[in-house]
């Protein structure tokens, strides 16, 4: 089994159309084809199931798929490695961040390490959680940021900052006689909220929230970022709910962001890593981590846990 194989997989295993899958590899369709009948032989599997109209995958080709990507990953990881070191570097830090915690949110962190530690290299990886925790397992990462508490086995998560959970309200809304806005009266607009693939952790602690009410959210949009929401909201096409820090980074003038009226709520942020003895250049991470002030309009969740009951639990 060669790499070229496992990118002809790859390739047909996407576009599940082998003349496109040709085109995509920039090679002709015969020698695609060859190349994942040898594959298929050598694992003595059938992985696509071929008909004039239509190329699926199996079973075992859908198996196959999930560890073939890490492959990959590994290798790229290998390659970065090789140049960090001819670069400099002596180590690496591999970071992971979900549910839109941006690397902007680290710019003071990153600032220190690079002081006290230029020698270790530091990469950043905006990924889905569900990729950001297989990651972790399979160590193509060595620390990742998530709202999600909830890492399974082999994985501890310890929550590190609390954001004011907001109603982003447009200019000259009714809502706006509301300092602290009832989540019934939000409920009765339109609501943007956050991708549940793409933010899954912050979609969770949103969605536990929403439970609070009796009445059902009319979600007018799904999106793949907070931007998009803020641009939403601004335009008056809807309300969204988000981080205070998050509302704030949108910068859009004509969005104002509302507290909900009741208890304080608050979206937690957890850092994950592999339940362990950590690194020496990650424990060092860790102990600037809770040292450093926490990104704008957040708070500390290490240094002093909130009430429990004023979480928002996933």
């Amino acid at each position: 089994m060669e790499l070229r194989h496992l990118r002809c997989f790859m390739a047909v295993a996407e576009e599940l159309h082998f003349a496109r899958a040709a085109e995509k590899l920039h090679i002709e369709q015969s020698p695609l084809s060859r190349s994942i009948k040898e594959l298929e032989e050598e694992l003595d599997i059938q992985l696509f199931a071929r008909t004039t109209r239509s190329t699926r995958l199996t079973r075992a080709g859908r198996m196959f798929l999930e560890h073939v990507p890490r492959v990959f990953a590994s290798l790229q990881q290998a390659r970065d490695s090789v140049i960090a070191a001819a670069n400099g570097f002596h180590g690496q830090l591999r970071i992971a961040l979900s549910d839109g915690i941006t690397p902007t949110c680290f710019s003071s962190l990153l600032a220190l390490c690079r002081q006290e530690e230029p020698e270790i290299e530091i990469r950043l990886a905006e990924v889905p959680l569900s990729q950001q925790i297989k990651g972790l397992h399979d160590d193509l990462y060595d620390v990742g940021f998530a709202q999600l508490d909830e890492a399974g086995d082999g994985l501890v998560a310890e929550p590190i900052w609390h954001d004011p959970l907001m109603v982003a309200v447009p200019a000259r809304h009714p809502l706006l006689v509301y300092k602290r806005v009832p989540l019934d009266e939000v409920l009765r607009y339109p609501l943007a909220l956050a991708d549940a693939y793409t933010y899954e952790g912050h979609a969770r602690q949103i969605d536990r929230a929403l439970r609070q009410s009796s009445l059902e959210p009319l979600i007018a949009e799904r999106v793949a970022s907070f931007d998009l929401m803020m641009t939403l909201v601004s335009a008056g096409f809807t309300l969204g709910l988000a981080g205070a820090s998050q509302i704030a980074a949108g910068r859009e003038t004509s969005v104002v962001a509302r507290p909900l009226a009741g208890r304080s709520h608050m979206l937690t942020t957890y850092m994950l890593r592999v339940n362990s003895e950590p690194s020496e250049a990650l424990a060092r991470f860790i102990e600037r981590l809770l040292a450093i002030d926490p990104p704008r309009g957040k708070t500390s969740a290490a240094l002093e846990r909130t009430d429990p009951t004023e979480e928002i639990e996933p």
